[in-house]
């Protein structure tokens, strides 16, 4: 499906959901903060503070925010090597976050664990996965456990376009369809699988939802640069597992603003593709719509400043923090958090 084809669809499809200013200040706030965390992050790499690369999810950001919104306290969060927004949306610090970027004492997993596997069992983020479609499989065992235990907790995981060719997606979406596990599959349709358009290497025009019914499920597909139709899915497909009516496999289509990771400069993109998805900016986008409801310019300015002063004070408590200890690497190997074999 070409790119305009696919922004008309969006455009004709776009449903009018009713939320209260309350929520939409909520997730403006949450858009705001993964925005202006991952600019940071950029920054940072470009400082030379942020070692080895990173994948940065810019635009992507109403994807995790209308789900982070929607989400009880105890859900858990499963994500993938671009999991920075999901993170943060969840309460983890953003000095925590961007600590873990630049290797510090302070970061998440105190610097070992940097950018692809941010990790915060506080906050019911359950880790962020480098190999690719690792983390379903997992989730699937999550979603399992709290079944069993009758928690009420549901596990959402999100994951790219190009997972949906792995065999662990079918193998989870399928074990979780048999036994009607509480968890919620997202795939982060962002057009490309790292540098290939996803349209050319999978057989239809939807990689997740067109493949859904193959597992009994209904396909969903939702504009993912839009946070209030993001959030009513996600509504509806965490109900729907906590009443033990079993998964849901939901494909949000958005776009990343930049390459794949900081060393691609993303130029096999067409411009005008690039240009007519900026214009989708999930930010700017939402900013109007709030305007739109009736909430004052100088409400809305007041929350884009005191976002801005969190995440710069985060990044002056993240830069004062140590480097992260040489001794962690030893640390939380085995069960029993050392690292000595044992027989």
């Amino acid at each position: 499906m070409g790119n305009n084809e696919i922004l008309d669809l969006l455009e004709k499809n776009s449903p009018n959901i009713e939320v209260d200013d309350s929520t939409r200040i909520a997730l403006y706030r949450k858009q705001l903060l993964c925005r202006y965390t991952l600019k940071r992050a950029h920054d940072l790499f470009l400082q030379n503070l942020v070692k080895g690369t990173i994948h940065l999810g810019t635009g992507q950001e109403a994807i995790a925010s209308g789900f982070g919104e929607a989400m009880n306290t105890d859900d858990y969060t499963f994500c993938t090597y671009r999991g920075h927004s999901h993170t943060l949306v969840r309460g983890a610090p953003v000095s925590g976050v961007l600590g873990e970027l630049m290797g510090r004492d302070c970061g998440l997993m105190s610097g070992k664990g940097g950018s692809m596997h941010l990790t915060s069992v506080e906050h019911h983020v359950m880790g962020s996965y480098a190999i690719i479609g690792a983390h379903l499989t997992i989730a699937a065992g999550a979603a399992w456990s709290s079944q069993y235990k009758g928690t009420g907790q549901v596990s959402v995981c999100f994951f790219g376009d190009g997972t949906t060719n792995i065999g662990a997606f079918h193998e989870a979406v399928n074990l979780a369809a048999i036994w009607d596990l509480p968890v919620v599959f997202v795939c982060e349709n962002n057009l490309y699988m790292e540098y290939t358009p996803i349209e050319d290497v999978i057989p239809v025009k939807h990689p997740a939802a067109d493949r859904a019914s193959a597992y009994g499920l209904e396909p969903i597909v939702v504009d993912g640069n839009d946070a209030d139709a993001v959030y009513d899915v996600a509504l509806s497909a965490l109900e729907r597992a906590r009443a033990g009516d079993g998964p849901s496999l939901i494909e949000a289509i958005t776009y990343r603003h930049g390459g794949h990771s900081r060393a691609d400069p993303g130029k096999y993109r067409p411009d005008e593709e690039l240009q007519a998805w900026l214009r989708r900016d999930p930010i700017p986008r939402y900013r109007q719509r709030l305007t739109e409801a009736g909430i004052a310019e100088s409400v809305i300015d007041e929350i884009e400043a005191d976002v801005q002063a969190q995440v710069d004070q985060a990044t002056e408590e993240a830069k004062a923090s140590p480097e992260a200890a040489k001794d962690i690497v030893f640390k939380d190997l085995w069960a029993d958090g050392g690292w000595a074999w044992r027989n």
